[in-house]
């Protein structure tokens, strides 16, 4: 398989435990992939003979931020522990380690269709709203600013890759390291539930933020941050409902 981006031959092995091999498999570098604004790496990780894609993301090759300290690597982790400990796993397996260029974020590659994201997935694939509708939330909880629609992979049914995959296929989140900021500036192309009721298995999830953030996300974040991931849940838990913008003006740029 090559990957439509980089043109690298892709060798994916099936993994039993993706996060394990994530972090004690040795990193190969193949290639910087295109159209990042930071530096975000194609590798392999190989453990015991397997093989599987990744993304590596060193806080070494960020560009600076006014509104984020360096080290947006740690948010991709976080967005993944939340993820996992809100019961939505919407987010690739994701771990923090070193590699090649130092300290970085190291997440599972996706086996993704690239002719589909957010847009087309919200058109043509209903049975899977309730994955974006799970995206949704975790971007409200998360305080996601930069919510695009080719943030949103889907993975069909057929892709053979059985980590991820599903009877309907699978929707799943990338590039979420402009999260968890403590000043609320959600910015997302996902606006189709807004007013919906959030499900109440999904308000359950996320009621236990309202007092105490899990150890493992608040210890990669400030603890301002970390106050207002529970003040968000407070208001998600009370208001009960998916926002609406409003204004109009909580888009990303660009849009896909």
């Amino acid at each position: 398989m090559t990957d439509e981006q980089t043109g690298v031959q892709l060798r994916v092995d099936r993994i039993d435990d993706p996060i394990e091999h994530l972090v004690r498999g040795e990193i190969e570098v193949d290639g910087r992939m295109p159209y990042s604004s930071n530096a975000t790496f194609l590798v392999h990780v190989v453990h015991d003979g397997l093989s599987h894609p990744a993304i590596y993301k060193p806080t070494r090759g960020e560009r600076p931020l006014w509104d984020f300290e360096p080290g947006l690597h740690r948010r991709e982790v976080a967005a993944y522990r939340l993820s996992e400990a809100i019961g939505v796993h919407v987010v690739p397996p994701t771990v923090l380690r070193d590699g090649p260029l130092g300290e970085g974020s190291v997440q599972w590659f996706v086996l993704a269709d690239h002719r589909e994201h957010y847009f087309t997935i919200y058109e043509n694939h209903p049975q899977l709203h309730d994955d974006l509708r799970r995206i949704a939330l975790l971007d409200l909880i998360a305080n996601n600013t930069d919510r695009k629609s080719g943030h949103c992979l889907l993975v069909p049914p057929t892709s053979g890759d059985d980590d991820v995959a599903n009877d309907d296929g699978a929707v799943w989140a990338i590039d979420n390291g402009l999260c968890f900021a403590a000043e609320f500036k959600l910015r997302t192309v996902i606006w189709e539930f807004g007013g919906e009721p959030v499900p109440e298995g999904l308000l359950d999830a996320i009621a236990p933020l309202c007092d105490r953030v899990p150890l493992d996300v608040a210890a990669l974040l400030s603890d301002d941050e970390v106050e207002a991931i529970s003040e968000r849940a407070r208001r998600v838990v009370t208001g009960r409902e998916f926002p609406t913008d409003p204004s109009g003006r909580r888009y990303p740029w660009p849009l896909v």
